[in-house]
């Protein structure tokens, strides 16, 4: 498939200007606006957040669904990764124009490493583990928290939404078929991430094409960018062969 690139640069804000907020929610280290499930109550994917509200600061990491299902946003290390499906290929924009529908992000500067095992191989492996490894590390399950992740995942799909409503309200099946679909194997990532029990339809998907049991629930929203910078999106699934290192907040 023929990629498009077109990089753009991070706007500069001027010494007069001011930061950009919103009314977002905060749990633990976790902030948050807008709702997934506005999107199937309203037929509608009106940018909420915009992107230089979750964005700018070294320490900040974050993920969205650009507005309109035009995209996906990425925040890593405070700098904007936002994808759109144009043509046969995508572009990548590093600029702060425009909005997310619904967001997660956190300004947590510091991390504590450890490798993740051999024996986690799968998306529902991932997120037991990770429930097993905050616990241990003394962080509250019961809260929202950021994770990172980096390394090779042995294979990795992931997507960018493309609006394909024809004008229609936006319901569950639409919204599900809205994406151009990728898959790289043995590539160079970084991963963001966050984790939630408490919040499905809001910044965590209900549904994800990784959990095929009907009595697992979704807990985990993560987006990569590739080392090099040139892709970006949410990840559907997600397999390991060793070597990747996860990244946990420090209490």
């Amino acid at each position: 498939m023929k990629i498009i690139y077109a990089i753009v640069g991070a706007i500069a804000v001027s010494a007069c200007s001011t930061t950009v907020t919103v009314p977002a929610e905060k749990q633990g280290l976790v902030e948050y606006y807008g709702a997934q499930k506005t999107i199937f109550d309203t037929g509608k994917a009106e940018g909420k957040v915009p992107i230089a509200a979750m964005s700018g600061s070294n320490g900040t990491y974050g993920v969205g669904a650009y507005e309109g299902l035009d995209g996906e946003i990425t925040i890593y290390e405070g700098k904007p990764f936002v994808t759109k499906v144009r043509g046969n290929g995508f572009t990548m924009d590093n600029g702060t124009n425009g909005a997310a529908i619904f967001a997660a992000w956190t300004k947590n500067m510091e991390w504590r490493d450890e490798p993740i095992p051999a024996d986690v191989k799968t998306y529902l492996d991932l997120q037991r583990f990770l429930k097993a490894r905050a616990t241990a590390a003394g962080i509250d399950t019961n809260v929202p928290f950021p994770f990172l992740m980096t390394g090779k995942p042995a294979e990795l799909k992931w997507h960018i939404n493309v609006d394909l409503s024809e004008g229609k309200p936006i319901t569950r099946e639409i919204f599900a078929k809205s994406k151009a679909n990728y898959v790289m194997k043995n590539e160079q990532v970084d991963i963001v991430g966050f984790y939630s029990e408490k919040h499905p339809g809001i910044f965590i998907s209900a549904y994800a094409p990784a959990i095929k049991e009907k009595d697992v629930k979704n807990t985990i929203h993560i987006h990569m960018v590739t080392k090099d910078g040139k892709s970006a999106g949410h990840i559907d699934d997600l397999s390991f062969n060793g070597g990747m290192i996860l990244r946990l907040p420090k209490n």
